[in-house]
C-alpha cells in the first residue's frame, strides 16, 4: 500500500509518499512560497540528489498538481502513474468539538472543515483547497483528514473550559483545544514502548518544542491537558507567539497604540515571543547565538523560553500525580542540549537527573536520565507524517 501525506501550510506545502509495506518514504518534497513570487518545488526522491524546480504557482491547487507531475516523472519520480496511490492523508490543523480522531473525508467532513475557518484563518482554507485539489487530480481516491486536534479531545471539562460566560461556550465553542497533536501521539506511543509497552499507568509529560511549542500531561496514554488553547497562541513562550499574558494587556496596547483587533492579533502572533524581546531573530539558534555574544534581551528571551516549559512541566506534573518521563521531540526539543539541560534543572527538585554524555545526542532516540533519577527523561524524534500515514492505512484497511 502506498500513501501520500500531504500538509499544507498558509503558502507552503509539505508531503512525502510512503510505503506502508515497511514504512519507507519513497519521495518527500516541500513547495514553498505559493501565491508569492518566486515559488519552488524541493523535491527528493529516496536515494537520489534533491531537485529544485522554480514555476509560478497561484494557489495550492496547483502546487499539489506539480506535486503530482514530479512524482510520477520519468527522471525523478518514484511511481508510474497516481493510480499506484491508495490513498492521501492531510494534516488538517482544527477540527473543533466535532473530530475526536482521523477521518475519511466526506461531504460533511468539508462543510465542518469550512465551518471552522475562523478558528485558523491561515490554515484551514489552505488544509481544504489540498483536500479538494486531491479529490479532483485523483477522483474516487479516498483522502483522510488527521486533524491536529484530534489527541487532546479526552481533556475533561475542568482542564479545556475557560472561566468566561458559560454561553461563549454554548455559543461559539470557545474552549481550550491543543495543537500539535499528531506529534504528541507519536512520541507517547514511542515513550510507552520504552517504559515497558503498557500505557495503563503512566504518566508522560511530552514537550513539542520549536519555533511554535506546546506541552502535554498524558495519563495512561490519553492527554489530561495541554498548553496551547482555542488557538496555538496561548501557552509558552515561542519563536514569534507571546504565549501566556494578562489579557488585560490587549485592550490596554490597543488603546494606547491606537490598534485594530486584527492588527493586535498581528503583534500578538507575528511580532512577540523569542522574536519580540530579543529584537534579533524568531530563530533560537539565532537569538542563541547573540546570548552566547553577551545580548541580555537575546539571554532573557531565552531564560523566559526555558523558565515557561519548567513551569509547565511542574504543573503537569502536578496535575498527573508524578511523572515516570519527560519527552523531547521537535527541532529545539530533538537537537537543542543546551536548552534541555536548562529546563532539566529546574526539575531537580522533582528528583530529575541527567547524563550530560547522553544528554549530548541530537535527534536519536535515548533516555538520558541518569541511573538514579526519579523520572526518565526521553529524547523522541517525532514523525507526524508517518503517524498521518499510520492513521490513514489504518482506516483504509477497515
Amino acid at each position: 500500500m502506498k500513501i501520500l501525506v500531504i500538509n499544507c501550510g498558509s503558502s507552503s506545502l509539505k508531503y512525502q509518499l510512503y510505503n506502508m509495506e515497511d514504512n519507507s518514504v519513497l519521495a518527500k518534497g516541500l513547495v514553498e512560497r505559493i501565491g508569492i513570487e518566486g515559488s519552488n518545488l524541493q523535491h527528493t526522491a529516496t536515494g537520489k540528489d534533491k531537485k529544485v524546480f522554480e514555476q509560478p504557482l497561484k494557489d495550492h491547487g496547483e502546487a499539489i498538481k506539480l506535486v503530482m507531475d514530479k512524482l510520477t516523472d520519468k527522471e525523478v519520480g518514484v511511481i508510474a502513474d497516481l493510480k499506484e496511490i491508495d490513498g492521501i492523508g492531510h494534516r488538517v490543523l482544527h477540527g473543533s468539538k466535532y473530530f475526536s480522531c482521523s477521518v475519511l473525508v466526506d461531504q460533511k467532513v468539508k462543510d465542518i472543515i469550512r465551518s471552522c475557518f475562523d478558528l485558523g484563518p491561515l490554515h484551514m482554507p489552505a488544509n481544504l483547497m489540498g483536500i479538494e485539489a486531491c479529490e479532483k487530480l485523483m477522483p474516487g481516491k479516498p483522502n483522510v483528514a488527521v486533524f491536529d486536534t484530534a489527541f487532546h479531545q479526552t481533556m475533561p471539562p475542568k482542564a479545556y473550559m475557560y472561566a468566561l460566560p458559560y454561553e461563549y461556550y454554548e455559543k461559539y465553542d470557545i474552549r481550550r483545544y491543543g495543537f500539535h497533536g499528531t506529534s504528541h501521539m507519536f512520541v507517547t506511543q514511542r515513550a510507552i514502548a520504552m517504559l515497558g509497552g503498557k500505557a495503563e499507568g503512566t504518566k508522560i509529560i511530552t514537550c513539542h518544542l520549536g519555533n511554535g511549542s506546546s506541552i502535554a500531561a498524558v495519563k495512561d496514554g490519553k492527554v489530561i491537558d495541554t498548553s496551547m488553547g482555542l488557538t496555538p497562541l496561548e501557552g509558552l513562550v515561542m519563536g514569534t507567539r507571546c504565549g501566556d499574558i494578562d489579557p488585560a494587556i490587549v485592550p490596554f496596547i490597543m488603546n494606547k497604540e491606537k490598534l485594530s483587533p486584527d492588527e493586535m492579533d498581528t503583534i500578538m502572533n507575528k511580532k512577540s515571543g523569542i522574536l519580540g524581546i530579543s529584537g534579533e531573530s524568531s530563530d533560537f539558534r539565532d537569538v542563541e547565538e547573540k546570548m552566547n555574544e553577551g545580548n541580555e534581551k537575546a539571554k532573557i528571551a531565552l531564560e523566559m523560553f526555558r523558565y515557561k516549559v519548567a513551569k509547565y512541566i511542574g504543573e503537569y506534573y502536578v496535575a498527573l500525580g508524578g511523572c515516570d518521563a519527560v519527552v523531547f521531540t521537535a527541532g529545539i526539543g530533538e537537537n537543542n542540549s543546551g536548552h534541555r539541560a536548562a529546563i532539566c534543572k529546574y526539575l531537580e527538585c522533582l528528583g530529575m537527573k541527567i547524563d550530560e554524555e547522553k544528554n549530548a545526542t541530537r535527534g536519536r532516540e535515548i533516555d538520558f536520565a541518569a541511573p538514579d533519577s526519579k523520572m526518565r527523561a526521553f529524547i523522541i524524534p517525532t514523525n507526524e507524517e508517518l503517524m498521518i500515514a499510520e492513521d490513514t492505512k489504518k482506516l483504509l484497511d477497515k
